[in-house]
This record gives C-alpha cells, sequence and structure tokens, in this order.
C-alpha cells in the first residue's frame, strides 16, 4: 500500500471498529461524540455501526447511479460547518474521485477516514485506494480480492494511530506495544507489561493461521488482480450500452469487486423477474451492497439525518443488484449471464 503502518484484525468490520475508535483515543482526540460524519447512503453495514456505537451524527448523503460512490454535488453540498469527517467508501472496487473530493475540503479541517474493504488493488491516478485518508480499511473475507477466510486491517501514516490500534486490537494493553510509543511509557519488566491496561480495548486479533494463509494470498494478489480486470473487460464489452441494464462506471482504475447492473428507467423489466430468471440458471446474485441503507429497521437507533433526498440510492435499492467477480477467469461464465440476461425481452 505504500503505507508507513499496517495492522490485521480479524474482519473488515473490526478494521472500520478500531479506526474509529483509535480516533477518540489520540492525545488531542481527533473527534468527538456529536460531531457530525457525512457517509453514503449506501455501503456495508459495518461502514455505519462504529460511527453509531461511538456516539457520532450520521450525515446520509446520496450516491452516483454509475459511479456507485458518492455524488459529488450531493457531496460538496452537504459539507457544513458542523462536519469534521467524511467516511470515504470505494464501493465495488471502484474508487472515488479524490481531485473533487480534496477540492471540496481543501480550505476545511475534515478528517478522510477511508472504507476500502471491497476495493483493495483499485488505484486513483496511481495511488493505492484506502491510502488517501488519514486511515484506511481493508477486508480479507473469503469472497474479496485476497482471502484469509476472515481477516482485515488498518493502514495508516500515523505513528500515534499505528500505536492505538496495536494496543486496542487487544484489549487496550501494552504488551504489543514498541518500547518508546506514543501512548505510555513502558518498563522493562515483562511481567508488569503483560497485563498493563491503558485504553479501552477489544479482543480483535487475527488468528496467526489467517495470517500465515495471508502471507501466500499476498504473492498471489497480482495475478488475482489482473484476472479480474480481465473479466471486468468482457463484462463491459458485453453489457455497455445495454438498453436495460445501467452498469458501473469506473473511476481511475477499478479492481471490480462484483459486476453491478441497474434496471434503466426506460427499460420495461422488474427486478423481481430478473432475478428470478438468474436464480433459474443457477447464477447467484445480491442486492447492491445494503441498498439504501437508511430504510433498514436499525436506523432507530442512530442520531443521523438525511442530506436532501436519497434519490439515487433509493432507485438502486429497487432496481439493482449485482454478480460476483473471481480471481480466475471466468470467460465462460460471463458469457453465460449475457445469454441468459439476452432471453429477458429476446435482447
Amino acid at each position: 500500500m505504500n503505507t508507513k503502518y499496517s495492522v490485521m484484525v480479524s474482519s473488515g468490520s473490526t478494521a472500520n471498529l478500531l479506526a474509529v475508535a483509535a480516533l477518540f483515543f489520540t492525545k488531542k482526540p481527533k473527534i468527538k461524540r456529536g460531531d457530525e460524519v457525512i457517509v453514503p447512503a449506501v455501503s456495508w453495514s459495518t461502514t455505519y455501526f462504529p460511527l453509531q456505537q461511538y456516539g457520532l451524527k450520521l450525515k446520509f448523503v446520496d450516491i452516483d447511479l454509475e459511479t456507485l460512490n458518492y455524488d459529488l454535488e450531493a457531496l460538496e453540498d452537504a459539507v457544513s460547518e458542523s462536519t469534521k469527517m467524511i467516511m470515504i467508501v470505494n464501493l465495488l472496487g471502484n474508487p472515488n474521485d479524490f481531485d473533487k473530493i480534496h477540492k471540496i475540503i481543501k480550505d476545511k479541517d475534515i478528517l478522510l477516514i477511508e472504507d476500502n474493504c471491497e476495493s483493495m488493488g483499485a488505484t486513483f491516478n496511481n495511488k493505492q485506494a484506502g491510502t488517501f485518508g488519514l486511515m484506511g480499511t481493508f477486508s480479507t473475507f473469503f469472497s474479496h480480492h485476497m482471502a484469509t477466510m476472515e481477516g482485515g486491517f488498518v493502514t495508516t501514516d500515523d505513528e500515534e494511530l499505528y500505536h492505538i490500534l496495536l494496543s486496542i486490537r487487544a484489549h487496550g494493553w501494552t504488551r504489543n506495544l514498541p518500547k518508546e510509543n506514543k501512548i505510555s511509557n513502558k518498563s522493562d519488566d515483562w511481567f508488569t507489561e503483560s497485563f498493563r491496561f491503558v485504553l479501552p480495548g477489544y479482543n480483535v486479533r487475527p488468528l496467526e493461521m489467517s495470517g500465515a494463509i495471508g502471507i501466500e494470498q499476498l504473492k498471489k494478489l497480482p495475478s488475482f488482480l489482473e484476472n479480474r480486470r480481465k473479466n471486468a473487460e468482457l463484462f463491459v464489452k458485453l453489457f455497455k450500452d445495454h438498453k436495460d441494464f445501467i452498469i458501473q462506471k469506473e473511476i481511475s482504475k477499478s479492481s471490480w469487486f462484483g459486476f453491478s447492473l441497474i434496471l434503466k428507467p426506460t427499460s420495461s423489466l422488474k427486478r423481481k423477474d430478473v432475478i428470478k430468471k438468474l436464480m433459474d440458471a443457477n447464477i447467484e446474485c445480491r442486492p447492491i451492497v445494503t441498498g439504501d441503507f437508511t430504510q433498514n429497521e436499525v436506523m432507530k437507533f442512530f442520531d443521523y439525518e438525511i442530506h436532501k433526498e436519497l434519490t439515487n440510492a433509493k432507485y438502486l435499492h429497487e432496481n439493482g443488484f449485482f454478480v460476483g467477480n473471481q480471481q480466475v477467469l471466468i470467460t465462460h461464465e460471463i458469457n453465460y449471464l449475457f445469454e441468459v440476461l439476452s432471453e429477458l425481452n429476446n435482447y
């Protein structure tokens, strides 16, 4: 990633949890309860949950129906004097346009944190997604770009945050900290330092087996990414300008987590009929992440506001789905997908 530090954890979800928690534990806290954090209306649940659990106020902003990332005009309009942080989510392998985002916040004291759990290997202007903010989070769940079965990590260039992450990953103790660190004075007495607690932490360490698998997977990651992109070339060739479907528009260089399909407003197809067709053909599919997250019952536990109308998120919620990509070439499967969907309305 070309960052100074990386801390492996038990999942991408716990990577998000630690990244949010760490902001509260710096000597000069970078954020406090009640602060406003902007989030996209479409992402995975554990993008949002740590923010809620730490008492932050979420402002939900609409997404772009083609890129599936922030609607940048809506984002710019949503930024206010109350905004303390923006959670950037690179959805389904697609990096955000960080040039435009940095222009939006250039004169403002606003933190950027990246949830890059779906986009390992994506780049924007040759810089790795997940490295544009103060911290970036990644997932190595078995369906992601590389696998440790369950697992994830947090990257940062900030040494204090790195030491905090090391501590709160394992109970908030000092045991895993270097002698010289940014959190506490550490003695040479190993016995005392074994069970000395300085921060309210968790136990979200990865298994050593996960680390061993990850070391081998890292060697294969370049070929995994190459195959995903080759698969995407075929998918885009087949579905570009399709009369019924909007497909994801690549920003810079996507790592293509999966292939999204959203019914065009002009299409006569109904999503339920498309899903049934896919299921009958033994092609698995899913909603596009959570769809419009604000339509979930769990929102009753949140302190939040919705910025204007989430027009695109609502449309995606009702009309979108995605199919998976793989780290091996799936030329036959992608052609089969196209053939099956072409049978609808005799395309």
